[in-house]
């Protein structure tokens, strides 16, 4: 396994990054495609294994269930101490007012609540899932701010937002001597690459470690084009990602081709692709079969020559932005 600083902290973390929005539970929230937590179990396990320190989930994901699997795998199979757990709020917990968003309420409530499930005194990294359009950014900082102080949360992250909301809270944090967002997890892989436009050159300048989701695409890059998962058919939100316009499908053959050029897996070659890119940290990758993790963490020390990447970008075509809601 290779390490990084994650942006300009002092953290190091795995080039990989377990993302656990598939472990959980089947009949909590959302996700009915999510594994149960004996089914999770080896995941996790596996990726200790191979090295990997960092973990991503959410109060959201089968609504609070990935937290718990998680916390009880990470108390039986590692030195807390050694791993780095992140998980996010703003999604909604609840019905009814305050059941959700950014507010001070909800973001005191929801920590205590995440550090519950995951049977935790603290969490390295504390993300807002989203930008709450309801709450003054002001409060969101100055909670957040108050939480890292508490000693609950080490650092603190944003998640998928218009570059501008992003500066405009690194630029109050710095002028009110709050703590500042140290990571970006965003929306970002090689049918979609919106987020160079603004999101990455901020990033980059501001020392912002990029811990991109879905860098697979929801595994449209792994697989020829057209073909169907049980994932495919009941993921809601998934649906709404891709338009599968045709340079998509250019794309997906191109990486098919470099794929057999190379003799490796169609994952490892967009995984590959995204690793090159200066501004990214660790990808966040779920998975769901051994193979997933093996291809990932093969993916670190593949190179890709400077016509394999033109090969599979130079059919990207302008998309819209998605992924903010």
């Amino acid at each position: 396994m290779k390490y990084i600083k994650l942006g300009s902290t002092g953290i190091d973390v795995s080039r990989i990054c377990l993302g656990c929005m598939s472990y959980g539970s089947s009949t909590r929230g959302s996700h009915d495609w999510a594994l149960e937590e004996a089914e999770s179990r080896p995941f996790i396990q596996q990726a200790l294994d191979a090295g990997i320190n960092f973990f991503d989930t959410a109060n959201v994901y089968s609504l609070g269930a990935s937290e718990e699997v998680l916390g009880r795998a990470i108390k039986d199979m590692a030195n807390r101490d050694e791993v780095v757990i992140a998980t996010k709020v703003a999604g909604q917990m609840k019905p009814g007012p305050n059941g959700g968003g950014l507010s001070r309420k909800a973001i005191m409530s929801e920590l205590d609540n995440s550090l519950r499930r995951l049977d935790m005194d603290y969490v390295d990294l504390y993300q807002i899932h989203r930008w709450d359009p309801a709450t003054p950014i002001e409060e969101t900082l100055e909670a957040l701010h108050d939480v890292v102080k508490s000693g609950k949360v080490r650092y603190i992250g944003a998640s998928s937002m218009w570059a501008w909301q992003f500066t405009k809270a690194l630029m109050l944090a710095d002028q009110n001597g709050w703590t500042r967002f140290a990571t970006m997890q965003n929306h970002y892989n090689l049918l979609n690459r919106e987020e160079e436009r603004e999101m990455m050159p901020v990033c980059e300048d501001q020392g912002i470690g990029v811990i991109p989701w879905s860098p697979m695409a929801r595994g449209m890059l792994t697989r020829t084009w057209g073909e169907r998962t049980n994932r495919t058919e009941t993921d809601a939100f998934g649906s709404t990602l891709y338009d599968t316009s045709a340079s998509d499908e250019l794309i997906v053959d191109a990486v098919g081709l470099v794929a057999k050029g190379q003799g490796i897996a169609r994952a490892q070659v967009a995984l590959a692709w995204m690793l090159q890119k200066s501004f990214v940290t660790s990808p966040i990758v779920g998975a769901t079969k051994p193979k997933h993790l093996d291809d990932a963490i093969a993916a670190l020390d593949i190179d890709l020559s400077d016509d394999e990447v033109t090969m599979i970008e130079s059919p990207y075509t302008p998309h819209s932005v998605v992924g903010f809601r």
